[in-house]
């Protein structure tokens, strides 16, 4: 007896989930809510005072356009690792190594840059026209 009403009971609530979901009245909205803002307006999520740097992209540019600077305060590096063999570096948030290019986005420039050298406290950049960036190690 106990093994039939441990099978009926839960076909039968399944089937009274049914009944009540084929039921229930479809919910319509009259007004639906959106969120828009302009591109050129500050982001309601950052919090108060903050003021984006620029970001690194992807690994390849896909133009460099020439002619421009890029500021030293572009760049931030947080934290140097010397190691025996290979170096890393964290700049502006991601891991990077001697020799690796990435593409850099400033404004609606992108920059096709080359970690050049890892030193103790900088490391040094390098922009596809031979511009040299040397960013000094953030310390607090």
């Amino acid at each position: 007896m106990k093994a039939f009403a441990s099978i009926l009971l839960p076909i039968l609530l399944a089937i009274g989930r049914l009944h009540a979901a084929a039921s229930a009245p479809a919910i319509e909205t009259k007004n639906k809510s959106f969120f828009e803002f302009e591109v050129t307006s500050r982001n309601p999520f950052w919090p108060i005072g903050w003021v984006p740097t620029a970001q690194v992209t992807g690994r390849s540019a896909e133009h460099d356009a020439g002619g421009t600077d890029i500021p030293v305060t572009a760049f931030t590096v947080t934290s140097i690792t010397l190691d025996g063999g290979t170096r890393f570096a964290i700049i502006n948030g991601r891991i990077m190594e001697e020799g690796q290019q990435f593409g850099f986005q400033l404004g609606t420039h992108t920059y096709q840059i080359t970690l050049k050298s890892i030193q103790d406290g900088r490391v040094v950049l390098e922009r596809r026209r031979g511009q040299e960036i040397v960013v000094p190690l953030r310390r607090k």
